[in-house]
């Protein structure tokens, strides 16, 4: 499988979402104007709310802002900008919305995504904040939840003892599809029936990503011999961040990035 397969852009991604959910057009203008009135964009794959100008700026230039996935290796430590996201990194640490809350996830298994939502909820319909921005500062395992399936059939599938054997965090669950105007509702898009990644990104959540997750993970899978094409440790990492979720923002590591953010104004939450 090429690295271009894998590299749909945010854009075309939430395309795909929206039209693999079945979105109908049928009574459109009746829809958008109930959406309004709830304080919802409107359009069903932008889950932004009504008011949130400068958030949708940032996910505009975020969807713009290049990532490399294109590593041949990559070194135990980045020293350089073109080695992660860095203009999309830049972007995030220049918001100038808010409230901005850093979320410190580490465990998949947590109800990290959960946590995310419910903050989300509340900063945007109870505090009336649209522009609200979440991000997960990921890593440990809920690392696993930010790479594709093909490194989940390739790796992540045996270092779970098959557990799972896809990315179950991007599947998006019926309440995805379901009308958001009715932002009430225990069953909808933004109910605990909704937990995902892909969600929460039409909602604005940015994703970080962690180099030295990257290389951990690769270490020990390295190790332990779960190492099919019998890859360099570099080179192994190389193939796990070309393989990262779109969407996704590379850091050169989550727990030295969580300064910067706070520096610039992010309320650190775990």
């Amino acid at each position: 499988m090429s690295n271009e397969s894998n590299l749909l852009s945010r854009r075309e991604a939430m395309k795909r979402t929206v039209l693999g959910a079945g979105a109908v057009a049928v009574g459109a203008l009746g829809a958008n104007a109930s959406a309004m009135a709830a304080g919802m964009s409107g359009n069903p794959a932008n889950l932004l709310p009504t008011g949130a100008g400068t958030l949708q700026e940032l996910s505009n230039r975020l969807a713009k802002a290049p990532r490399r996935r294109d590593f041949k290796t990559v070194p135990m430590m980045l020293t350089s900008p073109d080695q992660w996201d860095s203009e999309a990194l830049d972007e995030i640490l220049h918001y100038a919305g808010g409230p901005k809350q850093v979320w410190d996830n580490t465990a998949l298994t947590s109800p990290w995504l959960n946590l995310m939502r419910n903050s989300m909820n509340v900063q945007i319909w109870s505090f009336k904040h649209p522009d609200f921005l979440a991000l997960s500062a990921t890593h440990g395992s809920a690392h696993f939840a930010l790479y594709d399936n093909y490194i989940w059939n390739k790796y992540l599938a045996t270092a779970t003892k098959g557990k799972w054997k896809a990315n179950a965090w991007l599947k998006q669950p019926p309440a995805s599809a379901t009308n958001p105007a009715d932002f009430e509702d225990p069953e909808g898009v933004f109910s605990p029936h909704d937990n995902s990644i892909i969600v929460l990104q039409r909602r604005g959540a940015v994703f970080l990503a962690c180099h030295n997750e990257v290389w951990e993970l690769t270490m020990g899978l390295h190790s332990k011999g779960i190492n099919p094409d019998h890859l360099s440790h570099e080179e192994m990492a190389a193939e796990f961040t070309n393989h990262l979720i779109p969407g996704v923002v590379l850091t050169p590591g989550i727990v030295g990035t969580l300064p910067e953010l706070q520096l610039a104004g992010y309320q650190y939450a775990k």
